[in-house]
């Protein structure tokens, strides 16, 4: 949620970095400002009454200890403390249409993050060459197949068009691979956890997913009950809320979280051709990781998620590109994303593994969650995501890349040790 303060300060400034998103956030702005303005006047007669309210109350005693007769005043201030309610309920709705209004609104672009869609992303690195073939390379839909790593049909069975089953040595590399990545956040002092895949709805509204992407999740509705709760699309709509509500004290910070989950999404439209396989679909494994940071360690933290993030593909041996997002092409809460990109031989395309964002204070705001500073004041935190990594197209960049030519692929060093076996042969 962006500080109302900024948007009374420089509403263009907001409505611009809206646009940057091709978010048209004009009125909604001018809207927001209006019953600021109403919601203020309210609560200034507001805060007068009471004032008056205290300082008659506390003179009933003396005037009754003098004798003095207090039904006239009683009268006024019982009709004083009726009009304090009927005010009260008239904040209660404005300050719930405000609310409604700011959280509506997406973050705030960075000043050096370019406007528009993936038509201006920027690729700002590129590890490797890309990989060259002496014979007929397969796409890795043939080769998970042929290599009995993966069975697409009965996965299709099961859970319909964007689901598979791993099986054999495709089971052993998704482990091996979930194995690595955890093993190397720990290494760099990341908390292991695992985290409920049901959350509640304000898992959703702090995370920035809510109201405005509630049909993008896979809801669960409580048959016996009144309670309804969604089915995470990433770990990171679990990890910002541990600190839902709460203060903690700076010392606190960084801190550092990694979490492994299946992610569910529901996609909209059918599936292109070139997204057969695991490209795309509705459930997919993850590492996750998060910070919470003070303001001033934010962007150390976004550069050290991107670094770590790209040593895992490093460490991977795939050639990937990394590419700086244009605003309107980061997620609704991020002011800035980098994406690592892993290449797709049969594809001849960049597929996203891994997210790098920086939400500012954005989610903090929505959440609710702070520190106490050496100052003794609260600061509400920034928080910060990025994968680590996505494996449904880190697979098939594998099996493409390290494929050789009788049809066998190699596993890359670092996997070896999890898999007891070097190669996997037809």
């Amino acid at each position: 949620m962006i500080d109302i303060k900024l948007i009374r300060e420089n509403p263009q400034k907001i409505k611009d970095g809206a646009k940057k998103k091709n978010f048209d956030a004009d009125k909604m702005i001018d809207d927001i400002l209006d019953i600021d303005v109403k919601r203020r006047d309210i609560t200034g007669k507001v805060e007068s009454m009471r004032a008056k309210q205290n300082t008659v109350s506390r003179q009933i005693p003396q005037v009754k200890k003098e004798g003095g007769d207090v039904s006239a005043v009683m009268a006024e201030m019982k009709s004083l403390s009726a009009e304090i309610k009927d005010y009260g309920a008239k904040l209660s709705d404005i300050e719930a249409k405000q609310n409604e209004l700011l959280s509506c609104l997406p973050n705030m672009p960075d000043e050096d993050v370019c406007a528009g869609g993936k038509e201006n992303n920027k690729p700002i690195k590129y590890y490797k060459e890309k990989p060259q073939f002496d014979f007929k390379p397969k796409d890795h839909v043939e080769l998970c197949e042929s290599l009995h790593m993966i069975d697409y049909k009965r996965g299709a069975k099961l859970g319909g068009a964007g689901s598979w089953i791993y099986t054999g040595m495709g089971a052993r590399m998704e482990w091996a691979l979930i194995n690595f990545f955890i093993d190397e956040h720990i290494k760099d002092g990341y908390e292991f956890l695992l985290v409920p895949h049901m959350l509640n709805y304000e898992c959703g509204y702090v995370a920035g997913q809510f109201p405005k992407f509630g049909d993008e999740v896979y809801w669960i509705q409580n048959p016996t009950g009144s309670d309804k709760k969604f089915i995470l699309p990433t770990a990171e709509t679990a990890l910002v809320n541990l600190y839902r509500g709460e203060i903690l004290d700076e010392s606190e910070l960084p801190k550092k979280f990694i979490a492994y989950t299946p992610c569910y999404r529901r996609e909209a439209g059918s599936y292109r051709s070139e997204e057969r396989g695991m490209i795309r679909g509705h459930q997919f494994n993850k590492v996750e990781m998060v910070q919470y940071a003070k303001p001033e360690e934010s962007d150390a933290a976004f550069e050290e998620l991107v670094g770590k993030a790209e040593r895992l593909v490093q460490e991977l041996g795939l050639h990937y590109r990394l590419s700086k997002l244009a605003a309107a092409d980061c997620s609704f809460s991020m002011a800035r994303t980098y994406d690592i990109e892993v290449w797709i031989p049969s594809m001849g395309i960049y597929k996203e593994v891994s997210s790098a964002s920086n939400a500012r204070d954005y989610q903090a705001r929505r959440g609710g969650m702070r520190y106490r500073g050496k100052d003794k004041k609260t600061h509400f935190v920034h928080t910060l995501n990025a994968s680590g990594l996505a494996t449904s197209r880190v697979m098939p960049a594998i099996v493409e890349q390290y494929q050789n030519a009788d049809g066998s692929v190699t596993v890359p060093e670092v996997l070896q040790k999890y898999m007891g076996v070097d190669i996997i042969k037809p």
